[in-house]
């Protein structure tokens, strides 16, 4: 997976991190005694990814010492070009790991079956969910787990997509004893969906944007005569924070951001999004211009959403920048096109900004 706002080196953490959750995620599985793992849909990015990260995906999920079933999703469907059907895949993937083809029921331990509901292609005709539990009846002393992936409709606002999971039959599903639990992908933030207490989506074992809720966790699903308890575990390390209504109005608010960033942990797995909006003088600003070009240095990725700041030139930002020759009748022509307004006021105090946060590094300490 791809992030924009991540550096090169910060972007081949972020894909060493996912590799490692895979690895968090088995010994998990091992440390709570599960009988086997899951993955609801959206192993793979694509069914294109190159040779390498199918390598090292299959080399980590070998950490797993129980089955693990593998949900085809919306990114990486089982079609005809489909990840789960090359050669490098079916060669080297653990003996462990099986892909869910079809809703045929799978044994996964001794009394519980495994049903998928597999994407065949990107743009499904109708409710998997539904067409997986239609030819299911109730088996005495079978606990069943169906795996699906996409969205739900009571959570989704596209009324027009035929292949919504509907809720009211999925619920009906699990109160006739058809399934007992439904596992759901598609969301990256865990979501306890419906008042039954037995559908879930996960969430993503790595965060991967600023706006999901409780990401970067596995569920613990215990299923049993006496019902079902189902515990989150972080796994993951990469944090996406948003900072909203973020005020800079002078030294003072500046300070605060400074030392705001300089405490947060884990700045290498970290990345931020500053929602900000005040009023800055030029050596203000200038100095939130080094504030930031260093942040970008230590944190995985750092970004200004839709800033509303005014740069506002004043007498005192002037004072004390021994500016002679060229770089002060320069001075004098950015400070009138700035006073003047019009398209290129905000230039010219960009300029400004630029020239005092110069001439202030350049001035002997």
């Amino acid at each position: 997976m791809k992030r924009r706002y991540l550096a090169d080196e910060a972007q081949a953490r972020f894909a060493d991190a996912r590799f490692a959750a895979v690895r968090r995620v088995a010994a998990l599985a091992e440390e709570q005694g599960c009988a086997f793992a899951i993955v609801c849909g959206d192993v793979f990015e694509s069914n294109q990814v190159d040779r390498r990260t199918l390598a090292r995906a299959l080399d980590a999920l070998a950490a797993f010492r129980v089955p693990v079933f593998l949900l085809p999703g919306n990114h990486d469907p089982l079609d005809g070009g489909s990840i789960y059907r090359q050669a490098a895949f079916r060669a080297h993937a653990p003996k462990l790991v099986h892909v869910l083809e079809d809703t045929l029921p799978v044994p996964a331990a001794p009394g519980v079956e495994v049903v998928g509901a597999p994407w065949h292609s990107k743009r499904p005709r109708g409710d998997l969910v539904a067409a997986a539990c239609a030819e299911l009846a109730p088996r005495p002393g079978v606990t069943r787990v169906c795996v699906a992936h996409g969205a739900v409709d009571a959570l989704s606002p596209d009324r027009d997509d035929p292949a919504r999971i509907g809720l009211a039959a999925a619920e009906a599903a699990l109160a006739e004893g058809r399934i007992h639990y439904l596992a759901l992908g598609d969301r990256h933030s865990r979501t306890e969906v419906g008042s039954s207490g037995r559908i879930y989506y996960a969430g993503t074992p790595e965060p991967t944007d600023f706006d999901e809720v409780l990401p970067g966790e596995a569920l613990v699903v215990g299923l049993d005569a006496a019902g079902i308890e189902v515990t989150p575990y972080p796994v993951g390390t990469w944090r996406f924070l948003r900072r909203r209504d973020l005020r800079l109005d002078g030294a003072a608010d500046l300070d605060a951001l400074e030392a705001w960033l300089l405490a947060l942990p884990a700045k290498e797995r970290t990345a931020l999004r500053l929602e900000c909006a005040g009023t800055l003088d030029l050596r203000v600003a200038a100095r939130l211009d080094a504030l930031l070009e260093r942040a970008r240095d230590l944190f995985a990725g750092l970004e200004l959403w839709n800033p509303d700041l005014a740069v506002l030139p004043a007498d005192a930002d002037f004072e004390d920048l021994a500016l002679a020759g060229f770089a002060e009748r320069a001075l004098a022509t950015l400070r009138a096109q700035a006073r003047a307004g019009g398209a290129g006021a905000a230039s010219a105090r960009d300029a400004l900004a630029l020239l005092v946060r110069l001439a202030g590094e350049a001035s002997p300490a």
